[in-house]
């Protein structure tokens, strides 16, 4: 054989049963035997995987049904795509500036573009080093969190947590803040479902603007303002990273309150983001040698006077687009205040108001009264500052303590807001009108210092430095003494009043006052209080008289009449107590005639007076009475102003509106004023062509035969005093209630309509003689003489079909306007009424009418 043998084989010889020589392998070896321990130790092993096995299974399935039963039900994380975090909607006035912010919770949202690089890092560093990393879940951190939380279970600290951005922006968009294994399985759950269905920025984004950072602030330009006082791209290194150490506990590292532990949080976040090479070390220590300093954010101040046009503005925001849009919704909403108008209007009410509660309101007495003797004299910063401000108290009045006492004078002690001591005196005349009331009524005016004041009376004062004229003395050579301060002792009025004023070409609400103080009492007198008008109604009775055809020189009797009503007999009278006999129309307006107002109406009858002022929104509903024509009626100041506006805009309705448009976050207008309108301003090199779509309520020329008569009010009648020396053709009326209850007065020019009211929240009388000229009369001056100061001089347009002439009115010549068939101060029989020789209709002094079922009590009515 030739070939080569392999290891082990041997050539095995030729024998009988084989002739042939061949290979023989070797016997394989022989395994040796396992012993006993061995045997153990595969048993063990084997089991030990089969059991591995066996519990991966177990745990496969487990973690199945828990992922089933912690997914069922959970939020759609898709609409997070096009989520808008709520935020505040503002107000601003007509001139641009903020008036009012709405919102549940304070928001500003920026989006991820605008956000400072510093912040994101700083919050990411902060919260989340692995933010752009990890898929939802941070298993390092969890893993971490553990350990620290088992080594520490029995230190009675709180666990620390674990949670990614993106499981806080779960737990705070999508879940509850329930501390649960539940909650947390859920939370991550659909933390790995936003990042599978949102980019990191997004994510970001919403963290950033969604998460609560103390003082009422939500995201991170709502803090920078709450810390800093600055907008969010103007913050520092160290304040980007006092930002983001509160969202662990806004609270415990309020700079304001805890200074050092804010220091301390803020310098292990520029800590973190050293380690996440973020800033250098350099950077790092040099932030953490700067301090915190807080700037406590101001809002803008308030409009004075403001809040009630704002709390309307608010009401009607709710009303078209519900509450949370309104709060949550991030609307600019646009008005039509006139912060100037406003500012003058709350004024002159507040000085109305105070002039009469001066005059017939008498001395309530002090807000309190500290004992102590001459103790407190000495000792009264303390027992003073513990008083509360009465509510209605106004910002430049202080609380004074009386320190001391004499016939002749009192002298006073109060603190500035600097808590900087002053004192003051006040003299016997300062408090002459000071009368203490006795049984509900002023007494007589005070004789000695004492019947006002006592050691120990805290009072209301407005400081005034300047010495009053008649103690300035002569200049000398010897340096004058400083001189004591002076006082005005102050107290809120019990009387209220109201005024609104508006531009009749447009309906916008210009100035809007609803009481003393909003503080007070947000009650908004102007739009929620209904009251009688008054004779202030009486123009609409004429209005209807002169659009049935009757002239401004038609007359009626002016006797005494009686009625039946279902309240019993009724005898109206005028305010004078006086009758003239056959008088005209023009003149019993100007004068304010009852009788010859009741007679009109008679005439014309009480359905087309209702229809008329519905139509002009005096009232929303009256009853068809005679009394009705007196102003036995329920109206607003508001709707009385917009009514006035109507007859201003010669016969066009106009509306009275707060709000000019309204915008969405996007900048869309989803709201607009429409009472005009132009269709071509938007096209270039069009000379634009505004539209008055308003609708005509009575033809322009009764209405402007009215307003002729009612220019004969303020030139001739009772509101002469009331436009004294304004300058500019004034059509007005007055209005007072029956038993002096409510004192009006409404009156425009061709571009302004001012209407007030004075009364008290609940109905009683002014006083004898306080009537609406007397009462609203200076208040609607002192308003007007402001508002039209700087306004050109109108004159009322005189409509086609009319024609001005001067006539004969028995109480001097008067101009008026005329139809074609009217003829200048002729009274012509009127219809189906039998009429006297002056052409005046039939009823006789004596004659007792009977009124529609339901008419209203003698007590109601106008009466000037």
């Amino acid at each position: 054989m030739t070939e080569h043998l392999t290891a082990g084989e041997k050539l095995v010889p030729p024998t009988p049963e084989n002739p042939k020589p061949h290979r023989q392998k070797p016997a394989p070896a022989r395994k040796p035997r396992r012993g006993p321990f061995r045997r153990l130790v595969r048993g063990v092993v084997g089991g030990l995987f089969g059991i591995g096995i066996l519990v991966a299974a177990v745990g496969g399935l487990g973690g199945y049904v828990a992922y089933e039963r912690f997914s069922a039900d959970l939020p759609d994380v898709e609409g997070l795509r096009n989520y808008k975090p709520p935020v505040m909607s503002r107000v601003y006035a007509g001139d641009g500036r903020l008036m009012a912010e709405l919102a549940a919770e304070r928001r500003i949202f920026v989006p991820y573009s605008a956000i400072p690089d510093v912040v994101r890092q700083a919050f990411v560093s902060a919260e989340d080093q692995n933010f752009w990393s990890h898929p939802g879940v941070d298993p390092l951190a969890i893993t971490r969190a553990a350990v620290f939380d088992l080594t520490h279970m029995n230190q009675g600290r709180r666990p620390i947590g674990a949670s990614t951005i993106t499981q806080q922006v779960a737990k705070n968009m999508l879940l509850d803040n329930q501390i649960s294994l539940a909650r947390k399985a859920r939370e991550a759950i659909l933390a790995m479902r936003i990042e599978q269905s949102l980019p990191k920025q997004r994510i970001l984004e919403l963290y950033l603007n969604e998460i609560y950072l103390g003082l009422g602030s939500y995201g991170v330009a709502a803090a920078s303002q709450a810390y800093f006082n600055k907008p969010l791209d103007q913050l520092t290194l160290p304040e980007a990273a006092f930002l983001a150490a509160l969202p662990k506990a806004p609270n415990n590292y309020n700079p304001f309150k805890f200074p050092d532990a804010a220091k301390g949080r803020r310098d292990w976040v520029l800590d973190r983001m050293t380690e996440d090479h973020v800033i250098t070390t350099t950077q790092a220590e040099a932030a953490k040698a700067e301090p915190i300093v807080p700037a406590e954010f101001h809002r803008p101040q308030p409009i004075p006077g403001a809040e009630w046009f704002a709390e309307d503005v608010r009401r009607q925001l709710i009303a078209q687009f519900g509450a949370d849009v309104t709060t949550q919704g991030g609307l600019m909403v646009r008005t039509s205040l006139d912060p100037t108008f406003q500012v003058a209007a709350e004024k002159a009410v507040r000085n109305g108001l105070m002039a009469y509660d001066r005059k017939l309101g008498g001395w309530r007495g002090p807000v309190t009264h500290l004992d102590g003797g001459a103790a407190l004299t000495k000792n009264w910063v303390g027992p003073l500052g513990q008083v509360t401000r009465p509510p209605g108290m106004l910002p430049d009045w202080k609380l004074a303590i009386v320190l001391e006492t004499t016939d002749a004078e009192a002298h006073l002690g109060w603190t500035d807001s600097q808590g900087q001591q002053h004192t003051g005196a006040l003299s016997l005349s300062d408090v002459a009108w000071a009368r203490p009331v006795r049984d509900n009524k002023p007494g007589p005016a005070p004789r000695r210092i004492t019947d006002v004041l006592q050691q120990g009376d805290v009072v209301m004062v407005e400081p005034n430095v300047a010495p009053p004229a008649a103690a300035v003395q002569a200049k000398t050579t010897k340096p004058a003494l400083p001189p004591v301060p002076r006082l005005a002792l102050r107290q809120i009025p019990v009387v209220q009043g109201a005024l609104v004023s508006l531009d009749p070409r447009t309906g916008r609400v210009l100035a809007m006052v609803g009481g003393w103080s909003f503080e007070g009492s947000q009650f908004n007198r102007a739009t929620q209080a209904q009251r009688q008008p008054g004779s202030s109604f009486k123009p609409f009775v004429y209005l209807t008289a002169l659009q049935k055809g009757i002239s401004p020189s038609q007359r009626f009797l002016d006797a005494p009449i009686v009625m039946d009503t279902a309240a019993g007999r009724w005898r109206p009278n005028n305010f004078e107590m006086e009758f003239g006999g056959p008088t005209p129309l023009r003149i019993a307006l100007e004068r304010s005639l009852n009788l010859v107002t009741l007679r009109v109406a008679q005439t014309i009858g009480m359905e087309a007076i209702a229809q008329n002022a519905i139509a002009f929104g005096e009232v929303e509903k009256m009853p068809r009475v005679l009394p009705a024509a007196l102003g036995a009626v329920e109206t607003t100041v508001l709707r009385e102003a917009g009514a006035y506006a109507s007859l201003a805009a010669g016969g066009r309705e106009v509306v009275p509106t707060l709000i000019d448009s309204v915008q969405d976050p996007d900048g869309h207008v989803v709201s607009r004023s429409t009472a005009l309108s132009c269709d071509d301003c938007s096209d270039q090199g069009v000379t634009p062509t505004l539209t008055d779509q308003r609708k005509e309520i009575a033809d322009p020329q009764s209405v402007f035969q009215l307003v002729t008569m009612m220019q004969g009010v303020t030139t001739r009648g009772t509101g002469v005093q009331v436009v004294a020396g304004l300058g500019h053709p004034i059509a007005g009326k007055t209005g007072t209630t029956q038993e002096f209850t409510d004192a009006w007065f409404s009156g425009f020019t061709p571009d302004l309509v001012t209407t007030v009211w004075v009364g008290f929240d609940n109905p009683a009388s002014l006083g004898n003689n306080e009537t609406g000229a007397a009462v609203a009369g200076p208040i609607w001056h002192e308003f007007m003489a402001i508002a039209l100061k700087d306004r050109p001089v109108l004159q009322f347009q005189a409509p086609p079909g009319v024609t001005m002439a001067a006539w004969d009115s028995g109480r001097g010549t008067v101009t008026d306007a005329f139809k074609p068939d009217q003829v200048p101060g002729a009274s012509q029989p009127l219809g189906g009424v039998a009429a006297g020789p002056a052409g005046v209709d039939g009823l006789m002094p004596t004659e007792v009418s009977k009124s529609a079922p339901g008419g209203v009590d003698s007590s109601l009515g106008g009466i000037y």
